[in-house]
């Protein structure tokens, strides 16, 4: 997602999946290699999937593999210069990728007009913002408190992050619908969004309405590594950022995962790859629908294949649901196209891809919140369980640790005897 936005390199590769569905077991399957922007004819090829050994179904699942060691190569650079010259660097970036000569990279969105837009298209968004407040919203739990023995209580607290920052790419393919990520659900105080300008150093319109319903704070205008960088390290104009969201392209990814294992201290959503769908679908199925959604065969191969997207386009497709496992959104029955989650059903649309289903969550209120354990002990908490921490702490050796409990144990002991 997103246009290139780092020195020329050659055309990224994308990967895509498409199976199709026959009578049994029976499917059809392709994943194409072939440089962005060109058109390939797809070689279908057709297998049963009881007759194929691990290593095959194996095969079928790889995602095709990017290299970072060279994308990594464009990128350090870029995340080094912009640590040591802050701004004046995103600005030399941006008129470089974007060909647009910026005074001010970062402007306060309280500082600007409400943007302009045709009904409909702000009567879209209205709805969208609606139903993934109303969605991320009802994630809020409250707080409990559990004594786990006689006077010993424990309890975990939520807090927000303070400063999050929200990619938004830019380029052939601008994505406002990106910028209503609820962060202020989360009650994060700053709000950084970075998009890359228009050629006339404006923010686009459709973008800026987004970023205003979302409670963004400031808007920094580039893209690419350089805006990370410039999330991550923080400059004289662009506040540091606790937290990075969204996607990009390889040179925006690979940034994240530089930055994430660097000093800035700071932390990703999630590590991302080509976007991706696997449908699953049968004989009740609106053919039309199937053709244009692209099939997959079995829930088996889906929780093998993880994929970002999961259609399951049955008859009763509800009653699938229990069996996924491994997937970042899963759409049931045939009214649900992906599109609406990548818009407006109240989802998130930020998803783990390349397989990283089985380990990670697609973005949500928790994303943008962290938990504080807290516990709080009376004397006769510490009686009954200080004996065995203590003991737990002479067997690792870790004789502070166990002074910190008896010091206090016969402090009790001694009022206890007078």
């Amino acid at each position: 997602m997103g246009s290139l936005r780092a020195p020329p390199a050659p055309a990224p590769l994308v990967g895509s999946a498409r199976v199709f569905f026959g009578s049994g077991l029976r499917f059809a399957y392709s994943k194409v290699l072939k440089p962005r922007g060109l058109t390939t004819s797809l070689a279908m090829k057709s297998y049963r999937l009881s007759e194929l050994s691990d290593a095959e179904v194996s095969g079928l699942k790889a995602r095709p593999r990017i290299d970072f060691s060279s994308i990594f190569g464009t990128v350090n650079p870029i995340v080094e210069d912009v640590r040591v010259r802050g701004d004046a660097a995103v600005k030399d970036y941006t008129e470089k990728f974007d060909k647009v000569t910026l005074d001010d990279i970062v402007v306060r969105v309280s500082d600007l007009p409400d943007a302009e837009l045709d009904p409909a298209v702000k009567e879209a968004f209205d709805v969208a913002y609606d139903n993934i407040y109303a969605f991320h919203v009802s994630q809020k739990l409250p707080e409990k408190t559990v004594e786990n023995m006689k006077g010993v209580r424990c309890k975990r607290i939520t807090r927000c992050i303070g400063s999050v920052g929200l990619y938004v790419p830019g380029g052939t393919a601008v994505l406002p619908s990106t910028a209503l990520m609820l962060a202020v659900i989360a009650g994060c105080k700053t709000i950084v969004l970075a998009t890359p300008p228009s050629r006339d150093g404006s923010i686009c319109k459709e973008v800026l309405y987004c970023a205003k319903k979302a409670g963004v704070t400031h808007i920094l205008k580039a893209g690419g590594a350089q805006a990370i960088s410039a999330m991550a390290w923080g400059t004289a104009s662009c506040p540091k950022a606790e937290k990075i969201f969204g996607p990009g392209n390889q040179y925006v990814t690979a940034a994240k995962m530089i930055l994430q294992n660097s000093e800035a201290m700071v932390s990703i959503d999630m590590p991302a790859g080509p976007s991706e769908v696997l449908v699953i679908a049968d004989k009740y199925a609106n053919p039309v629908h199937v053709a244009a959604d692209l099939l997959s065969q079995a829930i088996s191969f889906s929780n093998l294949y993880a994929p970002e997207h999961l259609i399951i386009n049955v008859k009763d497709a509800e009653q699938w649901e229990e069996f996924v496992e491994n997937a970042g959104s899963v759409f049931l029955g045939q009214w649900t196209p992906e599109s609406v989650g990548d818009y407006a059903s109240g989802t998130n649309h930020v998803l783990p891809t390349y397989g990283y289903a089985r380990m990670y969550s697609g973005v949500s209120l928790n994303s943008f919140l962290k938990y504080i354990t807290v516990q709080s002990l009376t004397e006769e908490g510490l009686r009954k369980l200080g004996p065995y921490v203590a003991k737990m702490a002479e067997v690792e050796g870790l004789e502070a640790h166990k002074r910190a409990v008896t010091l206090r144990l016969q402090e009790i002991e001694a009022t206890v005897t007078v």
